[in-house]
């Protein structure tokens, strides 16, 4: 009997030590997911314009499809890549972020450039010439998880550098509840969002009130609008998010007078004001210079990826299937 009760205090005590590994594991999750929220709101944003002009039985399995895509992103190919570089080479974090934002800034860039000087996609052609919509869908799912994993990247980074673990396995564990919590934050959002319209279509018709469906054909009235401005802010947010990792990753590695030069500007302009809007004022400088300078090397980019890159990519993958 005193053995098996020995046994059993072991095991609570076990318990305890378990439990408040737990605990910590949610706190410093719960931490590090706070010092993410600006890439967050940025992940939101520019999600939702990929299912824009699918029918409305597409949307939810679009976003369940990209949602997926970006719980393999964070946990299988970034979290042991993260432990890997933070532990082994962490030199190498910097480049790394500093590739990945180069690509949001191409994309938001190619985004305005399009709008500015229109020109057909012949894959989009393609498609719609052979009214082949479940392609199309491939392709834009394949855009969002790609763009996904960037801004993935950038959130399991600033949690890693977040993070105050005594060892690799509660970093790993930190990591893991982030990259889940982040994913179900955004993509519920994102699918709350897509479906308002039908949301507010089942109230117009089926509200007990004359309020309730006045609030329903409002919601209908205004969700194409806010997904407009959702793709505006999505494009936005992908030049000041990858303007703003170049700028960070040039400090990092040496080169930082542009980012003082910004920061000196933009204090100079949030102190130009009264003294309750300084804060304020004072981000929103730095976020728009941060956002033009993503664009200006967006542009740069759009030839370089465009004559240069892909004809690359493509001839290497035109020998390999060749082969």
């Amino acid at each position: 009997m005193s053995g098996l009760l020995a046994l059993l205090d072991d095991v609570a005590g076990i318990a305890k030590v378990a439990a408040a590994s737990v605990d910590d594991v949610v706190a410093a999750a719960g931490k590090a997911g706070a010092k993410t929220a600006g890439v967050i709101i940025d992940d939101a944003a520019v999600t939702p314009k990929y299912v824009q002009g699918f029918a409305p039985a597409r949307e939810l399995p679009i976003i369940w499809r990209i949602a997926r895509g970006s719980i393999f992103n964070k946990i299988i190919l970034l979290l042991p890549v993260a432990l890997l570089l933070a532990n082994f080479a962490p030199w190498m974090i910097t480049p790394l972020l500093m590739l990945g934002g180069s690509y949001l800034c191409f994309e938001g860039a190619e985004k305005i450039f399009h709008v500015l000087f229109p020109h057909g996609s012949h894959v989009i052609k393609e498609d719609m010439a052979i009214r082949d919509p479940g392609h199309l869908e491939e392709q834009k799912v394949k855009g969002a998880i790609k763009t996904d994993f960037i801004l993935s990247a950038e959130i399991m980074t600033i949690a890693l550098a977040a993070v105050e673990a005594p060892n690799l396995w509660m970093q790993a564990a930190t990591l893991a509840v982030v990259g889940i919590g982040v994913t179900v934050a955004v993509y519920g959002s994102v699918a709350l969002i897509v479906k308002m319209d039908d949301i507010g279509l089942y109230l117009a018709q089926n509200a007990f009130t004359p309020i309730g469906r006045g609030f329903g054909r409002g919601l209908v009235k205004a969700m194409p609008v806010v997904m407009k401005v959702l793709s505006v802010v999505g494009t936005v947010a992908m030049l000041w998010v990858g303007g703003s990792i170049i700028i960070h990753g040039m400090e990092v590695l040496g080169f930082g007078w542009l980012g003082h030069h910004i920061h000196d500007w933009a204090y100079a302009i949030g102190h130009s004001v009264s003294e309750q809007w300084v804060g304020a004022v004072e981000w929103i400088s730095k976020a728009a210079m941060d956002g033009v300078f993503g664009l200006a090397w967006g542009m740069v980019l759009i030839p370089l990826a465009t004559k240069v890159i892909s004809p690359a990519l493509k001839a290497i993958k035109g020998n390999s299937e060749a082969h």
